[in-house]
């Protein structure tokens, strides 16, 4: 059979990655096919998902795209029966509960894949970054709030909605009761550990790489990742955001306490010294997570 010259270029994908603080919106078919890529500040809904059309509407104008990739902040209503399917529901950002976001683009008449941000994330970790081709991996971002996204035999987990994991609650240091910011726990994994948490524990001014409140962050970060190896026996787990980016050693510290608390037991006691890494894509692995979910729009 004589073979084809032809090469099939990849799909041009829109993709949005809303986050508390801030949203890229990018313009790419994968990593080395970037297009465009545009920032625009986090304000309230109405604002915020405007000036999102609006540079939607320009690529859609200048380049066209086959498809739309949104990874949110949560949570999300992601089940497909729902009436309000494509929302973020009960959310702590202000101003944001209730917001239809799926729903908001569907006049450019291509399909449209939504999921949180971390389990956006992961997709592009395992398409194209360091968990690339694994089934079972996990995503922690350590930001705005803390979110985990998993991928378990490929699939992410949704059951009555999507994973919160961030919101658990784990065993803190002895002598520790600072009671944490999230408006609804308190002292969980995000009300511990987010730059919001840091920042309340600290009080104003620069942090120290060496100030003694780190410890009880890089605690409750090993707890979580304690948590995960117990409950979903990830081959990856992958640390990214902008406190985990910009802290360094936090990741380090965060698997050495994990290994600690591990102790051995059942799979634990082969753990690899890359099992808790930074992200392969390093701050492009969230708006990339957008693109890898416009790719997976297209393949359902």
């Amino acid at each position: 059979m004589e073979q084809s010259n032809v090469v099939t270029a990849a799909p041009l994908i829109a993709g949005i990655e809303i986050g508390g603080t801030k949203c890229i919106c990018i313009l790419a078919r994968s990593p080395e096919e970037i297009v465009e890529q545009v920032r625009l500040d986090t304000r309230d809904p109405a604002t915020t998902l405007g000036e999102v059309d609006a540079v939607f509407d320009r690529w859609h104008r200048d380049h066209g795209f086959a498809s739309i990739g949104i990874g949110s902040f949560g949570p999300l209503e992601l089940n497909r029966a729902s009436p309000d399917f494509g929302t973020i529901v009960s959310t702590p950002k202000p101003g944001w509960s209730d917001t239809p976001i799926a729903s908001r683009f569907e006049h450019f008449g291509v399909p449209i894949a939504l999921d949180t941000d971390v389990v956006g994330a992961a997709r592009a970790e395992q398409r194209w970054g360091a968990a690339r081709g694994m089934t079972d991996l996990a995503y922690i971002t350590v930001g705005t709030g803390v979110g985990v996204g998993a991928l378990v035999g490929d699939r992410p987990i949704l059951g009555r909605g999507n994973a919160e994991m961030g919101h658990m609650r784990v065993s803190r240091l002895p002598g520790d009761d600072w009671p944490g910011v999230c408006r609804f726990h308190g002292d969980c994994v995000e009300g511990l550990a987010c730059g919001g948490a840091i920042a309340a524990r600290h009080g104003p001014g620069p942090i120290a790489a060496d100030w003694p409140g780190w410890a009880p962050v890089e605690n409750a970060l090993a707890m979580l990742v304690h948590n995960l190896v117990v409950t979903l026996q990830p081959q990856q787990i992958l640390i990214g955001g902008g406190v985990a980016s910009s802290q360094e050693g936090l990741i380090d510290a965060v698997r050495r306490r994990a290994v600690e608390s591990l102790a051995g037991y059942y799979t634990a006691r082969d753990l690899p010294d890359d099992f808790v890494i930074a992200p392969g894509l390093g701050t492009q692995a969230g708006p990339l997570g957008a693109i890898a979910l416009g790719l997976c729009a297209l393949q359902r």
